[in-house]
């Protein structure tokens, strides 16, 4: 009997694994009709890929921001000639990379004078002026999205365009005020959503280590520009990874600072649902030593709730290491070279630190996009559910139709990115109802992690499964962002760091997470390894043809 209902079966399952080869093929077949139909009407302009970046010629760029602060106090060099020189390198580097989308350079060189003019004048001596205006006379940079008066905030939204600041973001005030001086503000993904910065308002950003690559998102301008030595020190926001990405990408150091420390306010989109907890504002640059001071000056009275006076002894501390995330369907599988290089810093730890890093898996990892997505669309706790990214996309006009707008980009007729189209696509086939156990999974997931970390851990985890990705190539992997979104729900500080490059001469990187409130744990061990790997490399340059 049994073997009569299995010859019954056979043609049956025979015909379902026919329409599942016949699914698979027409599924790798709309993908790659839809890619090709991408590049064809994206007709995006990118710069020939032999072109490489100029090397650097004026020494003043490879100085670290508060060196350059300390130069400028004694007058070994003027606010004006440092200001001038990133000038210089801007007007070099931007045509081929498109990470400045508007600049205020007259305005800053007026101010660098004012403050030639006010050390000439200062009688308080240097120590004055250190604890009063610590980065007097630094050129700075600013995500688009963010306000800096007199400058765009459109966050690439074409209904946004003639938006122009009338005041400074917070976290933006704050850097003024110790003396910064901006230079302009850098392109992001429209609406700060998406893995790759670009818009239909100012186009495409490159990375400055290979131009056909992209430089990350949503703070990709920011990641660029500093990337290629265009600018020393930046602001950036990250509520799914919008800061550790574009630094990973182009191989620079950035701060995911616990949350509630650093304002977020004065940024468009603004965060709403349970977001507010989730996002970060923080620093970026190139030099690991500049981030606990522009942190600090960042959290103005709010440093005060994070030992970041505090010395660290790295030898004291726990290390661990997870390779991966146990393996989630969505996700790509990490680069053979980006588990390599973890494995040299877990090595290079040992050697010489003496210490032990523990390497760890943790399966509720593998959950980490559903976790995210789930999190992201909670209500607050008045039961608000947050903005939707189609209400974002209409920006108080009138409303956006997800389908027609995926329509309308087929025939260049909207004024939408894919990407945005994509999101708000998807966010109609979500469920709002959260799942019992992806909230059991983040539970259980934040208890063990905070457990493990404590006071005095460290964890090293992958940044990102793929090195720099090709432009638009993210269209196709769109859950890869998950290995630094996890970090958001969790509320834990996570410093990006470069620990050299690739064969193809790309970044390489690594995420360093604490637990809450140990942001000085993270800036330590960068520091540690930007002196053990080098930290950035200059693009195109011999030191930047080395791997690592």
């Amino acid at each position: 009997m049994l073997g009569m209902r299995k010859s019954l079966l056979c043609p049956y399952r025979m015909a379902l694994n026919r329409l599942e080869r016949l699914l698979a093929w027409a599924l790798r077949g709309f993908m790659g009709m839809l890619f090709t139909i991408f590049k064809m009407i994206a007709a995006v302009r990118e710069p020939e890929r032999s072109a490489r970046l100029p090397p650097i010629t004026n020494p003043l760029l490879k100085v670290p921001a508060m060196r350059l602060a300390r130069m400028i106090r004694r007058r070994e060099v003027t606010s004006v000639e440092v200001v001038q020189a990133y000038i210089d390198r801007i007007q070099e580097v931007n045509p081929l990379i498109n990470a400045m989308v508007k600049d205020r350079f007259s305005a800053a060189l007026q101010e660098a004078v004012q403050v030639d003019k006010l050390i000439e004048e200062e009688t308080g001596g240097e120590d004055v002026l250190e604890d009063r205006l610590p980065l007097l006379g630094v050129p700075i940079t600013v995500k688009e999205s963010f306000c800096l008066q007199g400058m765009p905030n459109s966050t690439g939204l074409i209904s946004r365009k003639g938006l122009i600041s009338t005041n400074d973001a917070p976290s933006v005030a704050l850097l003024k005020r110790a003396g910064g001086i901006p230079l302009g503000v850098t392109n992001c993904s429209e609406l700060c959503m998406w893995l790759e910065s670009h818009n239909n308002i100012y186009g495409i950003t490159c990375n400055p280590y290979d131009f056909g690559r992209i430089a990350g998102g949503s703070s990709g301008g920011e990641g660029s520009i500093l990337g290629a030595g265009a600018s020393v020190i930046g602001v950036g926001s990250d509520i799914g990874g919008s800061i550790r990405m574009p630094c990973f990408f182009n191989g620079i150091f950035g701060h995911k600072p616990t949350p509630g420390i650093v304002s977020n306010e004065g940024q468009h989109p603004p965060p709403s649902g349970q977001q507010p907890g989730f996002i970060s504002t923080g620093p970026m640059c190139r030099y690991a030593e500049d981030l606990l001071p522009m942190l600090k000056i960042m959290a103005g009275p709010n440093a005060e709730r994070l030992p970041l006076s505090s010395e660290v002894d790295l030898k004291r501390l726990k290390f661990f290491s997870i390779p991966h995330d146990n393996g989630s369907a969505l996700v790509s599988p990490v680069d053979s070279q980006l588990l390599q290089a973890q494995r040299r810093v877990v090595e290079k730890l040992e050697a010489d630190l003496g210490v032990e890093v523990q390497e760890l898996r943790l399966p509720q990892l593998k959950h980490s996009f559903q976790i995210w997505g789930m999190m992201m669309s909670s209500p607050d706790k008045d039961g608000k559910p947050p903005t939707t990214f189609a209400e974002l996309m209409a920006d108080n006009g009138n409303k956006v139709w997800p389908l027609w707008e995926l329509f309308k980009w087929v025939f260049r007729c909207s004024s939408h990115t894919l990407a945005a189209i994509g999101l708000a696509v998807a966010e109609m086939l979500q469920s709002n109802k959260p799942s019992p156990f992806i909230l059991q999974q983040k539970e259980s997931l934040q208890k063990e992690i905070e457990e493990l970390l404590g006071t005095n851990g460290v964890l090293l985890y992958p940044s990102h499964p793929h090195l720099a990705p090709k432009h638009h190539h993210p269209l196709f992997t769109p859950f890869n962002f998950s290995y630094t979104a996890i970090f958001n729900i969790l509320g834990l500080p996570v410093s990006q760091c470069p620990v050299g490059l690739s064969f193809e001469g790309l970044p390489l990187g690594v995420q360093v997470v604490a637990g809450k409130m140990q942001d000085h744990l993270c800036l330590a061990t960068a520091q540690f390894l930007e002196k053990a790997f080098g930290g950035w490399r200059e693009p195109g340059s011999s030191e930047a043809s080395k791997t690592t």
